[in-house]
């Protein structure tokens, strides 16, 4: 079977957006819902206040993502709900009020497609939750409630609240509030596929999948697949697997994943022991113990030889999300190990995803210290943003960065070398973790160029070609990389 993946997905750069967070603003005309009893801004996140950031406000930053480079939003849970990071889902037709509701949602839906930005949503259809109507009917009427094949009933009654006794329900991660469909029920499958169908008619670029893992039931995600792409074959839709993903990267459910198989490892060899343990236990992606450039160039090329290459080239490959502390945490606020780690990021295949406020240096521990409100200008780091404005940049005018073969030149000690290679363009990214500088010189016979054209970085490179040989020489400063071309 031939795979085939969006074409959209090879070349984006996503932005994801925990909503309550990012902004908030309102219409001109002043109708709007107004939430009361909000968090200040700036205060440290809790896990059940909300801080009040809606929809308006993405579109009032709609200009400042464009001038960033990104043409792809990843929204988390925008649907009516009871909690602030809207993982327990009440409607799922309906946008969250506190959010601008579906009046802004279009508006934000219009206004990015005018930009050629693309929206993805979170579909969170594992569990529902406590409030959502179908289940609710069985605290109102028990086991007389026509919905009672919804759910994974064990006994009666049941108790959603009272942790001293018995769920007597299937929930996610025996989380009370997040009780779980019953996807063997013929109705309930049907129901979430229609739902995922109903905003792909309304416009929406694609689905994340939330946990998409603990569904179980055969043939689920392959008619989801199914019935989303006869709708927009270019819709794109991504789980949320964080380990070894071939069981759902076949071509026949997913087009990719969230790479977090790229993510530990670039953090191990970008930061390495610079990571500070508590922020990366819990859970574990593997961003530890610290990597050499062998090392890391082992951990690529396993990644890199996993899924088939039409799913490479659209996987969603990040270094933080709202289920990770922030890099800026996790490597105690070293400016280096960031911007090495974003260099790979921005110059890997697959599509980049940036966690909003990653850009311009902002903190955050373990959830919820990891969905703080996106800083204002004057808190901004603004060698950080420049440094992402660039790679972003120079990521969207070099198709080899985003499409091309990825191959690795040198590996040794604290020097990694790869390069990116489509038709007749070759760019070379050189990386040196250490706190010292390196001069590394090797042989070359998986180029045709000599390319010697810094494009982005520090460094110098000079070439010695003899008759059956090309060398390669490379100086680097400490902790820094470069990103080499001939144009």
């Amino acid at each position: 079977m031939q795979i085939q993946t969006p074409d959209w997905v090879k070349n984006a750069v996503f932005y994801q957006i925990f909503p309550d967070r990012f902004a908030k603003s309102q219409p001109l005309d002043g109708e709007f819902f107004h939430p009361h009893n909000l968090e200040e801004w700036e205060e440290t996140p809790t896990f059940f206040g909300y801080k009040g950031g809606n929809l308006w406000g993405v579109i009032d930053r709609l200009d400042y993502l464009q001038d960033l480079g990104i043409n792809a939003i990843y929204f988390t849970p925008i649907f009516q709900s009871a909690a602030n990071h809207r993982y327990h889902t009440h409607d799922y037709y309906q946008v969250d009020p506190i959010l601008g509701g579906d009046r802004a949602f279009e508006a934000l839906l219009a206004a990015a497609h005018k930009r050629e930005i693309k929206i993805v949503l979170d579909g969170v259809f594992n569990h529902a939750s406590r409030g959502f109507f179908f289940f609710h009917d069985l605290l109102e009427n028990g086991s007389q409630s026509p919905w009672v094949d919804w759910f994974k009933i064990e006994a009666w009654p049941l108790s959603p609240y009272d942790g001293d006794r018995p769920a007597n329900y299937a929930s996610w991660a025996d989380i009370r509030a997040l009780p779980q469909f019953n996807h063997d029920n013929p109705q309930v499958r049907e129901y979430l596929m229609q739902v995922g169908e109903y905003w792909i008619k309304k416009g929406i670029d694609g689905w994340r999948l939330d946990v998409p893992f603990e569904i179980r039931t055969a043939g689920f995600w392959q008619e989801f697949r199914d019935r989303i792409k006869a709708i927009n074959p270019e819709a794109y839709i991504v789980g949320e697997v964080w380990t070894d993903s071939r069981e759902w990267l076949d071509g026949t459910q997913f087009d990719g994943v969230m790479n977090y198989l790229f993510t530990g490892p670039t953090i191990a060899f970008a930061a390495g022991d610079r990571v500070i343990m508590e922020y990366v236990q819990s859970p574990s992606y593997e961003p530890y113990p610290a990597l050499s450039a062998k090392g890391y160039g082992e951990k690529i090329q396993e990644l890199l030889a996993l899924y088939p290459w039409e799913i490479q080239l659209t996987q969603l490959n990040l270094l933080a999300s709202h289920d990770t502390a922030r890099l800026m945490t996790i490597t105690g606020e070293d400016k280096s190990s960031i911007e090495l780690a974003t260099l790979l990021l921005l110059t890997f295949p697959g599509a980049t995803s940036i966690y909003y406020g990653d850009e311009v240096g902002l903190p955050g521990g373990i959830d919820p210290d990891c969905r703080r409100g996106f800083p204002k200008e004057e808190d901004w780091d603004i060698a950080l943003l420049n440094c992402h404005k660039q790679l972003i940049a120079l990521r969207h005018q070099h198709s080899a960065l985003r499409t091309g073969s990825y191959e690795i030149l040198f590996a040794d000690e604290s020097v990694y070398v790869f390069a990116r290679i489509l038709e007749a363009e070759e760019i070379v990214v050189a990386v040196n973790i250490d706190s010292a500088p390196a001069n590394v010189q090797f042989e070359v016979t998986k180029l045709r160029s000599q390319p010697d054209r810094l494009l982005y970085g520090e460094g110098k490179i000079s070439w010695t070609v003899e008759e059956k040989s090309r060398q390669l020489e490379l100086s680097l400063p400490a902790r820094t990389g470069c990103i080499i071309g001939d144009r």
